[in-house]
C-alpha cells in the first residue's frame, strides 16, 4: 500500500532531500547524497527540461509539507493519507462549532422560556395576559426550531410553528449540523473499523499459522519417536545406510496424509557406510561418524566412478518454524540473509544452472537443421525445457561461494562438457560455458535477485543467454522469465513461471516470442501454458508453438494461402493435427523422487563425487555434502564457518585495494576513489558507495559482448588443460 512505501521500498530517494543536477543536454542526475543515485537520460533537451522542472516543483512541495509536519513519526504515512486526514479533521471541527452554536442558542432560549413560564404562572390572568401568552408561544416555537435544526427533524415552510417564528431567528441556526456530524463520523468510523478488522484478521491468520506449525512440529516429533529402530546386528553391518532410503512419515506431499508411510522392500538399496548418515538425537549409529570428510569423499569416488548413481540419501524429517525466519525477510533481498540448510536442496546454484543441459539433444537436433526457422523452433523448445525441473523443486539451492566452480564432463557419453564459476558474490552472479562436439556452444552469466513479498517469493534472473551454432554461425540470445514461489507461509508450496522470452537470431533476424501464461484461478486455460510464434525478419509467422513448460512443446507449421497472413492462418494450423510436430517432452522422474527432493536423473548425478575435479568444485563443498548425507545440524555449523571465511577474505581484499590506492599503485579513475565501485562497474546492482572488491575470476574474464553490447563474463580457457595436467595451483582455498 502507499503507506508502506516509506519504509519497505528499497532504492527510493526522498524528494525533500534530493539533489537534482543537469549533466548535459539530455542527461540529469537525482541523488540523495548517499548510496542512492539515478542517472536518467531523456530523448531530447526539451524532454529533459520538462522532467527537471516537474521534479523541482515536486521537491518544493515535498519540502513545504515536511516543514508543516510537526510529528516526525508521520514519515510512514503517505502524503495522500495526511491530506485526507487533515480535511476530515477540518470539517469535523467546523461541525463541532455548529453544534456548539446550537447548544448556546438552546441554552439561551431555554432560559428565556423558563423565565416567561414563571412569569405566566405568577399572573392571575389580568387583561395583559394575552401578550404574555403570545410571548411564551414565540419562545417555545424558537426553541423547537433550534432543537430541530440540531437533530435535523424535517420542518416544512407551511408548518405553523415555522410561520410564527421571525426570519432572523431561523437564519441564526445552522441546519443539519448534528446529522452531518453523525454521517461524517459514521463514514470514517466504518473505514477505521475496516482497517481495525483487517489487522485483527491478519493477527488471527498468523496465530492459526503458528498453531498449524506447532501441530506439524509435534506430528514430526511423534513420527520420529515412533520410527522403527534397527536391530544392533543390522546397524553394525552398515544398517545406517538403509535408513537413508526408507520413506519416512510426514516427508511426502501433505495432500494425502494416509499415504505418507509406505515403501516396497525390494526397492531399498544399501548405501555405503561412508555416506555417514547421522541424525541428531537418533540412537542409530553410523559406522562412518569418525571418518573425515576427505576420507568419505575418496571412498565415495571409488563407489560411484563405475556407473552413474540413481539414488541419493532420502530427505530426513526435521521440524522447522518457517515463519520465525521468513517474517524478518519481508521486502528484503534473500541472497543477503543467512538461511539454514533446512530450506535447501543438496545442490548449488552452479549445479542448478548446469541442469539447463538436461535436454541438450534439442540443441544437437537444432545443429542439424538446414532451415534457420526450424532451428529456432528447437532452440525455443530448449529454452522452455530448462524450466521443467522446477515444477516440484520448492527447495532453494546453496548459494555458491565466491570462486566456487562446477564442471560436468559428458564428452564421451553425450558429446558436451560444461563449466560454471561464481564470479561475483554481491550481487551473486554465475558464469556458465558449455561446448559440444555436435556443433554448438552455450554460454550465460546469470545474476539472481529475489524478494520475499509475504505470501510469495519472486525470483528474477538477470543476464543474457547465448547459443552459437558452429557450422551456420547462427547466434541466438534470450533472457529468463520470473519464477514465483507461492504459499510461503500457509498452504502447499507451488511454483509458477510468468513473462515473455524473446529469442533473436542475430545473423538472420529471425525471432521467436514465447509467452509464459501465469496461473489464474479464473482461467479455463491449461495450467503452466506456453505459447510462441516463430517469425522471419519481416514479421511473418511461419511456426506456432504450443505446450506447457512442465510437460511438452508442440510445433505447428503455418500454411499460408493466397492473400493469407499469419494471424488468419494460425487457427487452421492448430486444427490440423497431422501438422503437429512434437519438439520436446519431459523425461519421467525417478522412482521415489518425492523423497529425493524431486531430483531428475541428471540432478541425482550432479553431486556424485568424481576424480580429478578442481579443489573449488561444488562436489567438494563440505556443508552441502553433510546435508546430502542427512547431517543437517553439522551442515548448518559448517555453512556458518564457510560464510565467515568468505567474509574475512573479502575484507582482506578490500583492505589490500585500499592500501594499494594510498600508495598510488591503483590505476583507477580519479572520479571514483577505491575502495568503492569503479565507474565502469556502476550498475543498479552496484550503486555508488558500494565497497570495491578487486576479485577477479579464475576461468572467466569480463568483456563487452560484440552482439548485445553488454558487459559479461566469458570463458577464457585453461580449465580443461589444468584438469588434464592436474595442476590446480591457481585455485583459491575456499572450503
Amino acid at each position: 500500500s502507499k503507506a508502506e512505501m516509506g519504509h519497505t521500498c528499497r532504492g527510493t530517494i526522498n524528494l525533500a532531500t534530493a539533489n537534482i543536477t543537469v549533466e548535459d543536454s539530455c542527461n540529469f542526475i537525482i541523488s540523495n547524497g548517499g548510496a542512492q543515485t539515478y542517472h536518467l537520460k531523456a530523448s531530447s533537451e526539451v524532454e529533459r527540461q520538462r522532467w527537471v522542472t516537474a521534479l523541482e516543483l515536486a521537491k518544493a512541495k515535498a519540502v513545504k509539507m515536511l516543514e508543516e509536519s510537526d510529528d516526525s513519526g508521520d514519515e510512514s504515512v503517505s502524503q495522500t493519507d495526511k491530506t485526507e486526514l487533515q480535511n476530515t479533521l477540518r470539517i469535523l471541527s467546523s461541525k463541532v462549532e455548529d453544534l456548539s452554536t446550537c447548544n448556546d442558542l438552546i441554552a439561551k432560549h431555554g432560559t428565556a422560556l423558563q423565565r416567561s413560564l414563571s412569569e405566566l404562572e405568577a399572573l392571575r390572568l389580568p387583561p395583559d395576559s394575552t401578550d404574555k401568552i403570545k410571548q411564551v408561544n414565540e419562545r417555545a416555537t424558537l426553541f423547537r426550531i433550534t432543537s430541530n435544526a440540531m437533530i435535523n427533524v424535517s420542518l416544512r415552510p407551511e408548518d405553523p410553528a415555522v410561520g410564527k417564528a421571525p426570519t432572523s431567528m431561523l437564519s441564526a441556526v445552522s441546519p443539519q449540523a448534528c446529522r452531518d456530524f453523525m454521517l461524517l463520523a459514521q463514514t470514517h468510523g466504518k473505514k477505521w473499523q475496516k482497517s481495525l478488522q483487517q489487522e485483527r484478521d491478519q493477527r488471527i491468520r498468523l496465530e492459526e499459522t503458528l498453531e498449524q506449525l506447532a501441530k506439524q512440529h509435534n506430528h514430526l516429533e511423534r513420527a520420529f519417536r515412533g520410527a522403527t529402530v534397527l536391530p544392533a546386528s543390522t546397524a553394525s553391518t552398515g544398517g545406517s545406510g538403509k535408513d537413508l532410503c526408507c520413506p519416512a512419515k510426514g516427508d511426502l506431499s501433505d495432500e494425502d496424509d494416509d499415504n505418507n508411510e509406505f515403501f516396497d522392500a525390494p526397492e531399498i538399496f544399501p548405501m555405503p557406510d561412508v555416506m555417514g548418515h547421522k541424525r541428531t538425537g537418533s540412537n542409530i549409529s553410523g559406522t562412518s561418524s569418525d571418518i573425515s570428510l576427505d576420507e568419505q569423499y575418496k571412498h565415495q569416488v571409488e563407489d560411484t566412478k563405475k556407473e552413474k548413481r540413481t539414488r541419493i540419501p532420502y530427505k530426513p524429517n526435521y521440524s522447522l518454524n518457517l515463519w520465525s525466519i521468513m517474517k524478518n525477510c519481508i521486502g528484503k533481498e534473500l541472497s543477503k540473509i543467512p538461511m539454514p540448510v533446512n530450506f535447501n536442496e543438496p545442490l548449488s546454484m552452479l549445479q542448478r544452472l548446469t541442469e539447463d543441459l538436461e535436454y541438450h539433444d534439442l540443441l544437437d537436433r537444432a545443429a542439424r537443421c538446414e532451415s534457420s526457422l526450424e532451428q529456432l523452433c528447437y532452440v525455443a523448445a530448449f529454452t522452455v525445457s530448462s524450466y521443467s525441473t522446477t515444477v516440484f523443486r520448492i527447495s532453494k539451492p546453496f548459494n555458491p561461494l565466491l570462486g566456487e566452480t562446477f564442471e560436468l564432463d559428458r564428452l564421451e557419453e553425450n558429446g558436451y562438457r560444461s563449466l560454471c564459476e561464481q564470479v561475483s558474490h554481491h550481487p551473486p552472479a554465475a558464469a556458465h560455458h558449455a561446448d559440444s562436439k555436435n556443433g554448438w556452444t552455450l554460454r550465460q552469466e546469470i545474476k539472481i535477485t529475489s524478494k520475499f513479498r509475504g505470501k510469495y517469493l519472486s525470483i528474477m534472473p538477470l543476464g543474457t543467454i547465448h547459443c552459437v551454432f558452429h557450422s551456420s554461425g547462427h547466434h541466438y540470445t534470450w533472457k529468463k522469465v520470473t519464477t514465483t514461489v507461492h504459499n510461503i507461509i500457509v498452504g502447499k508450496l507451488w511454483i509458477d513461471q510468468s513473462g515473455e522470452i524473446e529469442i533473436v537470431n542475430h545473423k538472420t533476424g529471425d525471432k521467436c516470442i514465447l509467452k509464459f501464461v501465469p496461473y489464474s484461478y479464473f482461467s479455463r486455460d491449461v495450467a503452466r501454458k506456453v505459447t510462441g510464434e516463430v517469425m522471419d525478419p519481416s514479421g511473418k509467422v511461419h511456426f506456432v508453438l504450443l505446450g506447457t513448460w512442465d510437460e511438452k512443446m508442440d510445433c505447428y507449421k503455418v500454411q499460408l494461402g493466397t492473400g493469407d497472413n499469419g494471424a488468419e492462418a494460425r487457427p487452421r494450423a492448430h486444427e490440423a493435427e497431422d501438422n503437429r510436430v512434437l519438439l520436446w517432452k519431459r523425461n519421467p522422474l525417478p522412482k521415489y523422487a518425492e523423497n529425493m527432493y524431486y531430483f531428475s536423473e541428471l540432478a541425482l548425478t550432479l553431486n556424485a563425487p568424481e576424480n580429478g575435479t578442481a579443489p573449488t568444485d561444488s562436489r567438494r563443498r563440505p556443508d552441502q555434502r553433510l546435508m546430502e548425507n542427512g547431517r543437517w545440524d553439522e551442515a548448518n555449523a559448517e555453512k556458518q564457518r564457510l560464510e565467515e571465511k568468505q567474509r574475512l577474505s573479502r575484507k582482506r581484499r578490500e583492505a589490500e585495494a585500499a592500501r594499494a590506492t594510498e600508495d598510488g599503485k591503483a590505476g583507477l579513475s580519479d572520479s571514483d576513489v577505491p575502495p568503492r565501485c569503479p565507474p565502469q562497474a556502476l550498475t543498479p546492482l552496484c550503486p555508488p558507495g558500494t565497497p570495491y572488491d578487486p576479485y577477479k575470476p579464475l576461468w572467466f574474464e569480463r568483456k563487452k559482448d560484440p552482439v548485445t553490447q553488454e558487459l559479461a563474463h566469458v570463458y577464457k580457457g585453461g580449465y580443461w588443460e589444468s584438469k588434464e595436467k592436474q595442476d590446480w595451483s591457481l585455485c583459491p582455498d575456499i572450503f
